[in-house]
């Protein structure tokens, strides 16, 4: 009830300023757009921009007759921008908007060039994959699979990136990858995030930026690199938005739905999501375990069926105001309420040696989870004067509430005596709460002509509270304590700040050196156990980028940096979950960050093919770690400190336009990863060299079809104790637009030929165990949408928060 009331405020307080947007009045310029031959050029960018910064005002796209108008409230002096692929850019001379209320640009003729690019676009019906010196962006907005879909798998799809089938994301090959919205952290765990990107529809997102090694001005933490999503913000004069709706069926259905609005109009700038979304998922899961006694060898033979599933309401939304030509703030909102359903049953059939006699248990897994999101920013953007100084400054709050109960109820019996069997029932109530608040300031300097130097400061203070009661019963007894339940809390403070300068060394060599330094200190206090555990640590981490531009086609870029993962404060409860009477998972107080080294060196040919050299080596480095009690033959799973790993990774990223109407763009990963480390009694020492190819399509038909066909497979891997079998799947999707482009049908198949059955065993030490999982991901997705506008029809970047501000029409 809580979560809805501040839904429905949030959702009023945005009305409320958009109507306020809509009733100002506006300056109107306008023209029209033509090539050197008096060919009019439709969808021509037109951007109107102040004449001192270059700072945008307000823009248009050319209609199909290349006519073009916008409206300003603002006043100064600004000028004229107008561009499209294949002409070079047109800009007039400087117009006095004092006064002005209607001025006729006349007719702008625009000269054709060759053009070349720093970056490549693969573009279908809009580019989908750019190519930058320090990150890969994947353009989201406008692709087949963003129709219908969830943020999880876009990421899933994204180049370098696979999330397993619990939801963990992996770039490279490698865990520890941090994934920010906006530039900003989401401080939640990896199930926690997964739910998260599951409820976050994939139309909301603009695109995701893929950086394996980022520069000093981001957070240190992700020793993998970071995943960083960028939501859709306004991009219309006047109003416009989508309603969409639909359904997921894999056997079960889910439907969603959801809507959009966006409103800009003089200085203000405002945008909101309402979405309603439902996932569900079978889990067909056989594990076997092989113990090796004195007598001989006994077998645990396990079939379980789990079924998944969960609905969310998401809201997102921000408001900007531009107070002046160089001052700007504005809010940003997101609320989430999710509520999920976990049902498993389970069968073991259990051999021992020297018997024909089967013991049998079978565990009822009745569960329920719930979660609520708050979170709210506030920024400020000051452009100081027309040299390039900027001011940026933010300050989020995050607020979560969520907790979960499960009945595992077990029957124990032997061969087919069920009837005198026995049964015991372990009901675990798990309550969490935790707040974050973040604060950080970043400062951009231009010294001469080409050298910059940024710099900034960072807070964050993050308080977790979680509670684990677990009490038991034998038979129809009544429930009591047991000694596994545990109160745990959490702080995290952290502070930071870094320096960053780049500069040109030459005409073909550009230089970018940056140092972070973190101090943490972390509290982890067991109330239970009357154990608290402290750490204190301060780091450096420096960053080092060269670009060398060997020649216009050709360029090479070198960096090398040191990042950082601290350990999730759910790994550092000391807790004890219950997957069934055989296995459990526990908590890690005694984990520590893990710590990479990174060394990269990229080739870009023509600012499309790219060709990338990796080696990490992590030390400290997260794995899940199986023991298991040869005298109860019961199995752990705790997360825990490997010694070392390497990687080593060879990357290329082949983009082949076949036709104006069919790209392509593929990907192959080869890696090499090796681990070594003293786990208990045993000493483990593997490595093995693995590959993971995808193939993207994308076809643009006749009559509005868009077409996208997405192959992907991964060779055997590891990861850690764990050898995992090859497998791949195969995605595809279909789009017909109607009605002038107001109304699209979209149809996505999952997994169209069920190919992605998860395969492995962990053969280690006293350790034999088979794995074979299949997670139901062979599906049909249904998406019908509307999209509406009132007003002019423009694109503009905008910035969020603090957020860098792309100087660019889309």
């Amino acid at each position: 009830m809580r979560t809805s009331y501040q839904l429905f405020v949030i959702i009023f307080s945005f009305l409320l300023i958009s109507s306020h947007a809509l009733a100002q009045d506006s300056h109107e310029l306008y023209g029209k757009v033509q090539d050197a031959k008096g060919e009019v050029l439709p969808f021509a960018n037109v951007a109107l921009v102040t004449a001192a910064t270059g700072e945008m005002i307000s823009g248009a796209v050319s209609d199909d007759r290349g006519n073009f108008s916008i409206k300003t409230e603002k006043s100064g002096m600004a000028v004229l921008n107008v561009s499209t692929i294949g002409f070079k850019t047109y800009t007039s001379e400087q117009i006095n908007l004092e006064g002005v209320s209607k001025k006729n640009m006349g007719t702008i003729n625009l000269e054709e060039e060759a053009t070349s690019l720093d970056e490549v676009e693969v573009r279908s019906s809009r580019p989908e994959v750019t190519i930058q010196a320090d990150r890969t962006v994947v353009n989201i907005e406008g692709t087949v699979m963003a129709e219908g879909s969830n943020a999880l798998e876009v990421i899933g799809r994204s180049p370098g990136v696979y999330v397993d089938s619990d939801g963990n994301i992996n770039l490279n090959g490698r865990s520890g990858v941090i994934v920010l919205l906006d530039d900003r952290q989401t401080y939640m765990s990896a199930k926690e995030l997964a739910d998260f990107l599951r409820a976050m529809p994939a139309d909301n997102i603009k695109s995701i930026e893929v950086i394996s090694n980022p520069p000093a001005k981001y957070d240190a933490e992700g020793a993998a690199g970071v995943l960083n999503i960028k939501l859709k913000k306004n991009d219309y004069n006047g109003m416009n938005g989508s309603v969409q709706a639909g359904n997921f069926y894999n056997g079960r259905n889910a439907p969603f739905a959801g809507a959009s609005l966006n409103v800009k109009r003089g200085k203000w700038t405002t945008n909101a999501n309402l979405n309603y979304s439902s996932w569900v998922r079978n889990i067909d899961l056989d594990i076997i375990r092989r113990f090796q006694l004195d007598e001989g060898l006994s077998v645990f033979d396990q079939n379980a069926l789990l079924k998944l599933g969960g609905k969310s309401v998401y809201f997102n939304g921000g408001a900007d105001y531009q107070i002046n030509d160089k001052h700007s703030v504005g809010i940003n909102l997101q609320a989430s309420d999710y509520s999920g359903k976990n049902d498993g049953n389970s069968q073991t059939d259990i051999s021992n040696p020297g018997s024909n006699e089967l013991n049998h248990l079978r565990a009822l897994n009745d569960g329920d989870d719930d979660n609520q999101r708050i979170f709210g920013n506030f920024h400020y953007v000051g452009n100081l004067d027309t040299m390039g100084t900027k001011l940026t400054a933010d300050i989020d709050y995050t607020a979560v509430d969520g907790g979960s109960t499960s009945l595992l109820t077990n029957d124990y019996w032997l061969n087919e005596d069920f009837e005198g069997g026995d049964t015991d029932r372990i009901f675990t109530e798990n309550k969490m709460n935790y707040t974050i608040f973040t604060a950080k300031t970043d400062f951009t300097k231009s010294l001469g002509e080409k050298a910059k130097l940024e710099s900034g400061l960072k807070g964050s203070w993050v308080e977790s509270d979680n509670v684990l009661m677990i009490s038991r019963s034998v038979e129809e007894e009544p429930f009591e304590p047991d000694p596994n339940s545990n109160h745990f809390i959490y702080n995290e403070n952290v502070y930071a700040a870094y320096a960053s300068l780049n500069t040109p060394l030459s005409e073909k060599f550009e230089f970018q050196a940056g140092l972070r330094l973190e101090y943490s200190d972390i509290t982890g206090n067991s109330v239970t156990l009357n154990e608290v555990n402290k750490q204190e640590y301060l780091n450096l981490f420096p960053t080092v980028f060269l670009q060398h531009k060997v020649s216009e086609n050709y360029q090479i870029n070198y960096n090398v940096n040191r990042r950082i993962t601290r350990p999730n404060y759910r790994l550092l409860n000391p807790f004890v979950f219950y997957v069934d009477p055989l296995t459990t998972e526990q908590g890690n107080p005694n984990l520590k960050p893990q710590y990479a080294n990174n060394i990269e060196m990229s080739h870009v040919i023509k600012g499309a093919y790219q060709f990338t050299l990796a080696y990490a080596k992590t030390t400290n480095a997260f794995g899940q770690v199986m023991t298991q009690d040869e005298a109860t033959r019961k199995t752990t799973l705790q997360v825990q400190n490997f010694d070392k790993s390497e990687d080593l990774s060879l990357r290329m990223m082949i983009p082949v336009e076949l036709a104006e109407w069919y790209s392509t763009s593929n990907m192959i990963n080869l890696y090499y990863k090796a681990y070594q480390s003293q786990l208990g009694d045993e000493f483990l020492d593997v490595s093995q060299f693995s590959y993971m190819a995808r193939t993207q399509h994308n076809i643009t038909l006749p009559k509005g079809f868009k077409v996208e066909l997405v192959g992907m497979y991964l060779s055997p891997f590891l990861e850690g104790q764990l050898e995992a079998k090859g497998f791949g799947w195969v995605d595809a999707g279909v789009t017909k637009t109607f009605k002038d482009d107001k109304f699209s049908l979209t149809v996505n198949g999952n997994d169209i030929f069920r190919m992605r059955t998860f395969r492995g065993n962990v053969n280690f030490g006293d350790i034999n165990t088979d794995i074979q999982q299949y997670n139901s991901q062979q599906a049909v997705r249904l998406t019908l949408r509307w999209k509406f506008s009132k007003g002019e029809n423009f694109k503009v970047s905008n910035r969020s928060g603090s957020t860098e501000e792309r100087n660019r029409l889309d």
